[in-house]
């Protein structure tokens, strides 16, 4: 007599590596927009780069894009430059402090980072995810050296396929 158990089981386990190999093709590389702006403090530029790529046509209206940047650099121009400050008198008192007066400038540094979490929160959840985006702010090492800078992410959500078994 045969053990139908063994032939159903041995069928999901095609049908589940067949799903994991279709969820993996429809994956595409993110895409990666760096820091242009002449001042960083903490990794983090004072603005980025917002030339249209090439891989969101027809995905994302250019105006879209831009206004989304745009929003992002204001947070920018915002903060940096008072973060710039309290560095620059943080490296002054360096000495005296025993570099405590460098704290102020790390907190002003993680509240941007937080702005700019929140910011993409916000762009993801009314824009972006509808579309199959997702932004994020990501910390990456720099090629050449061992420095690290913030950069934006644009991923692409993948479609999951809806199995139907016959």
């Amino acid at each position: 007599m045969a053990v139908f158990d063994d032939i159903q089981q041995y069928d999901e386990e095609i049908a589940c590596t067949s799903m994991d190999e279709a969820y993996l093709m429809h994956v595409q590389d993110p895409i990666l927009i760096r820091g242009i702006g002449n001042l960083t403090v903490f990794g983090l530029s004072s603005r980025f780069q917002s030339e249209f790529p090439s891989a969101l046509v027809s995905r994302v209206a250019p105006e879209e894009f831009e206004e989304t940047m745009a929003r992002i650099n204001s947070v920018l121009k915002k903060s940096l430059p008072m973060n710039a400050k309290w560095l620059f008198c943080g490296c002054m008192c360096c000495c005296c402090t025993l570099g405590c007066s460098l704290w102020p400038v790390i907190c002003l540094s993680k509240r941007t980072q937080h702005s700019l979490n929140k910011l993409l929160d916000w762009e993801n959840n009314h824009l972006y995810n509808k579309i199959g985006l997702h932004w994020r702010l990501n910390k990456q090492r720099v090629d050449t050296s061992s420095i690290t800078e913030y950069v934006l992410l644009v991923e692409f959500i993948p479609k999951i396929p809806i199995y139907k078994p016959d």
